[in-house]
């Protein structure tokens, strides 16, 4: 039972306007907090690999129905070995599809994701977004360069002693905050935050959860908390909020209040499990993080593969 204070429906819908980064780098910025991410910032991260150790934090992609795979993958051979003649040069080639917003394919959200009476972030117009257009503002081209910064990973599920959180069970900022003393570790601003509740392990162990089951995550109380440090870019192993989410217009509120109003970006559906492995061995939690998204056109996300270096 947490004793942490559980912010009002209003109250949190307040995180709107006093959280808000609207303007903050311009009428036209749509990269969000991703400006905290300064040459400073990519200098002290690449200080960081000392070991030459590289970690994914993607979780695979099976091309297979799953209880929590909204529409599964699709992968089929456009030419294969089997047709190649017996003699001289032959090839392959192959054909991928993915619905990749969602539980299962780790993916980033970029700022036309997401809406909040008819806006976007930095109150660009939902109907920005057409489905012929696609996303006209604030697409993924956005990161053509990719993110690089310093990560860090905050292992929530070791904190609590447990192997994985429960569907439903909420992070809170003091949790945040009691893994980084736990840990040696302070996130500052431009950092990206890592989420650890275990939730891939237990995707992998016990089988995938269905929507209905609900899921961990973070509470909308952390809001503040991320503002306040200034978190650039945040991967979690679930899909970010806690659900269900007991506000009655809120459903996903990191996501609403984050991406629409903080310009605050998302990687969902991570996997911490291999890199968190590497980082008890070496007892070090912090590491240079790299994102390099599909360089798609108006696309408002892309699958991604993160990479922690060590």
């Amino acid at each position: 039972m947490t004793t942490a204070k559980i912010p009002t429906e209003q109250e949190v819908i307040g995180y709107m306007t006093s959280l808000s980064n609207w303007g903050r780098w311009g009428p036209d910025d749509m990269l969000g907090t991703l400006n905290l991410i300064t040459p400073k910032k990519r200098t002290q991260a690449a200080r960081l690999v000392r070991q030459g150790i590289t970690v994914s934090c993607a979780r695979p992609i099976i091309p297979e129905p799953a209880a929590d795979v909204m529409s599964p993958p699709l992968h089929y051979m456009t030419s294969s070995g089997e047709t190649v003649p017996p003699t001289g040069a032959g090839g392959t080639g192959d054909f991928i599809g993915i619905q990749f917003h969602g539980l299962s394919t780790t993916h980033i959200d970029t700022p036309p994701h997401q809406f909040w009476n008819g806006k976007m972030f930095n109150g660009k117009p939902a109907s920005a977004v057409t489905a012929q257009q696609r996303a006209t503002v604030g697409g993924i081209e956005l990161l053509k360069d990719g993110i690089l910064t310093r990560g860090v990973l905050l292992d929530i599920a070791a904190l609590k002693g447990k192997p994985w959180l429960e569907a439903g069970e909420a992070v809170f900022p003091e949790d945040l905050e009691a893994a980084e003393k736990a840990q040696g570790v302070h996130l500052e601003e431009g950092d990206a935050l890592l989420v650890r509740m275990g939730w891939y392990k237990r995707r992998v162990e016990v089988g995938p959860p269905t929507v209905a089951q609900g899921r961990p995550g973070l509470h909308a109380a952390t809001l503040p908390w991320l503002h306040k440090r200034g978190i650039s870019v945040a991967l979690a192993d679930a899909s970010w909020d806690v659900a269900p989410s007991d506000y009655a217009s809120l459903r996903i509120p990191v996501h609403t209040v984050g991406i629409v109003f903080m310009g605050l970006w998302l990687i969902d559906a991570g996997n911490c499990e291999e890199v968190v492995e590497v980082c008890r061995r070496l007892n070090q939690w912090e590491f240079m993080f790299v994102v390099a998204p599909l360089r798609w056109r108006n696309a408002t996300g892309s699958p991604v593969s993160p990479l922690a270096v060590f």
